[in-house]
């Protein structure tokens, strides 16, 4: 593992940004960055945020360069949920849970360059 970022507390839910999250996984990081700027999706966004601070926390030193990385595990769980209420018939209340999630990007070197 050569770096490491977690982004937490994210306002999408774990499944929606798993969906996202496994298309990325194992590509190299110009490949997974082309991946995550033309996806359609909601969840893109936020997994780009926390990429980009991979990409950043493996490349501050000089050690690495972008091309030598390759995004090595993405983990995503879920994190506590927002209740919040709304009217039903007869009088009652339905719980709308607004999920939260915690995403884990790591970065490795390449297998061929160490």
């Amino acid at each position: 593992m050569v770096s490491k970022a977690k982004g937490r507390y994210i306002p999408v839910s774990a499944r929606k940004i798993r969906l996202v999250a496994n298309l990325i996984k194992g590509m190299d990081v110009p490949r997974a960055q082309a991946v995550l700027h033309n996806i359609p999706r909601g969840a893109a966004k936020p997994i780009a945020k926390v990429f980009r601070s991979a990409v950043a926390n493996a490349t501050k030193d000089g050690a690495w360069s972008e091309d030598q990385l390759v995004v090595s595990r993405v983990m995503t769980d879920g994190g506590p949920s927002m209740k919040r209420y709304r009217s039903a018939p007869m009088g009652r209340a339905m719980v709308i849970k607004k999920r939260f999630s915690h995403l884990t990007i790591e970065l490795d070197a390449k297998k061929g360059r160490v």
